[in-house]
């Protein structure tokens, strides 16, 4: 697989374990006043994104 499509993989991939993590209110309570800018914002997009890449290895 080559980088592009392997980057285009882990973006979808991160974005529907972000959605799903910020769809949950144990993980995600309230939307903070920083909007997508936030601190917990940032934390939840970093670990989607390497959930997202550990995943991809475990099946490749």
């Amino acid at each position: 697989m080559d980088s592009k499509a392997n980057a285009n993989e882990v973006k979808q991939i991160a974005t529907q374990l972000l959605s799903g993590m910020l769809a949950n209110p144990h993980i995600y309570a309230s939307i903070s006043d920083e909007m997508s800018r936030g601190q917990q914002e940032k934390e939840l997009i970093d670990i989607s994104i390497n959930m997202a890449k550990s995943l991809i290895e475990k099946v490749g």
